[in-house]
């Protein structure tokens, strides 16, 4: 089973090695990659501040001069650990075991806006682009679509796949064969925000029990969530959590 994971806004500070781009999950990527960090870099060159304050969605100066600098001379750790926003704090990556890390290392494939799909044992730079946002003339989303929805599909074609990213992440990759996502309901209303944190809690269990297949998945006992009704329609199954 794989798990699909969208990143988050906020990121940590700080990495330990050096960045190359040739080293993350399909290298066959890589010529794409280096073609938006090159239109990303030249922006930061440039530096007009409102285009950076657009691209990065920070409004103060002083913050948005923090990011502005040659990220593939940066230093690098684990996107799983360099993402922090509030499904990552729920993960809690760093206090899972290390079978529990592993796990997640091998079969977490993120969506990064700047970087595209990557394992989460893949090692990144810091760097600042909001969701959304185009690079230039290039439009991330649909700029990853293009060039590797089809690797992601063939990556996974003998996997489950569990999807836990946040809807606007199809415009990357959208399965087309079987998946299964999540939604969760609390006091009859569909949760939205605190979603994140659910998938991170959900993920969080998935890794400690070292979860392989949805039918192992389906049974575990998470605290606080239990399993309403799953709604199937055509490839995608809707797994939906009522939450105590």
């Amino acid at each position: 089973m794989k798990i699909l994971l969208a990143p988050s806004e906020t990121k940590k500070s700080g990495g330990e090695l050096s960045f190359n781009p040739r080293n993350l999950l399909f290298e066959s990527l890589t010529p794409h990659r280096i073609k938006l960090l090159h239109a990303y870099t030249n922006i930061i060159q440039r530096g007009d501040i409102s285009v950076l304050s657009r691209m990065f969605g920070i409004k103060k100066e002083t913050e948005i001069l923090k990011y502005k600098k040659d990220i593939i001379h940066e230093l690098t750790m684990k996107s799983i650990e360099r993402y922090t926003g509030v499904a990552f704090d729920y993960l809690d990556y760093v206090h899972l075991s290390t079978a529990a890390q592993n796990f997640i290392d091998e079969n977490v494939i993120l969506f990064s806006n700047l970087f595209g799909p990557i394992k989460a044992s893949d090692l990144i730079p810091e760097y600042k682009l909001k969701q959304g946002e185009p690079v230039g003339d290039i439009k991330p989303e649909k700029f990853y679509h293009e060039h590797s929805a089809y690797l992601v599909e063939e990556y996974l074609k003998d996997d489950e796949i569990l999807d836990l990213r946040a809807g606007f992440y199809n415009k990357f990759y959208k399965p087309s064969r079987p998946y299964t996502t999540l939604k969760f309901i609390k006091e009859g209303k569909v949760v939205s925000h605190w979603a994140k944190a659910y998938r991170g809690i959900v993920l969080h269990e998935i890794a400690k029990a070292q979860i392989t297949t949805l039918e192992e998945f389906m049974k575990i006992n998470i605290e606080k969530l239990t399993i309403e009704e799953s709604i199937v329609k055509g490839v995608h199954t809707e797994v939906i959590y009522s939450i105590s």
